[in-house]
């Protein structure tokens, strides 16, 4: 798909109100448009971002999905996420809208709070994922949350 292999690369299609695909969080390394309809973007190991799916027909919604992922590097064991080459690692996925929109409620709240969600700590994307898989409320990612991953993660190789 992409001209770099060492980089995730996500493709976006965006047919007004038939199939539309946008990244709600990311800062992607590299973008490269195809066509009117379809761009790529462009990931580094480690990167993650929020990759939004949405589709309808005559009918209404028929899709709406919510992936947050984390790129992965060369070589390295991953998810298969549609629209995603090679795959990602998979921290939180949703389907339908009214979960999609309450996950971006809690992707505002922390934007409220002055953190860049391309930043918070990978577990608390899990623990978000799994919150909501059990019909739970998850909880709040505050400022002193974003400390104690910042200090861990300069901890780690």
């Amino acid at each position: 798909m992409g001209d770099d292999p060492q980089l995730t690369h996500v493709t976006l299609v965006w047919r007004e109100g038939q199939h539309e695909d946008w990244i709600k969080f990311g800062n992607p390394v590299a973008e490269r448009i195809r066509s009117r309809s379809e761009r790529i973007e462009s990931y580094m190991a480690g990167q993650v971002f929020a990759l939004v799916r949405w589709a309808s027909n005559d009918y209404g919604t028929v899709r709406s999905t919510l992936d947050i992922v984390q790129a992965v590097g060369l070589g390295e064991h991953c998810a298969t996420v549609p629209q995603v080459d090679p795959g990602g690692e998979l921290l939180l996925s949703v389907h339908g809208w009214p979960k999609v929109a309450q996950v971006f409620r809690l992707i505002d709240a922390i934007e409220a709070s002055g953190i860049d969600p391309c930043g918070v700590a990978p577990e608390h994307w899990r623990h978000i994922h799994n919150r909501m898989a059990g019909r739970l409320t998850p909880r709040e990612y505050t400022p002193a949350r974003q400390q104690a991953w910042l200090q861990r993660k300069a901890l780690l190789p």
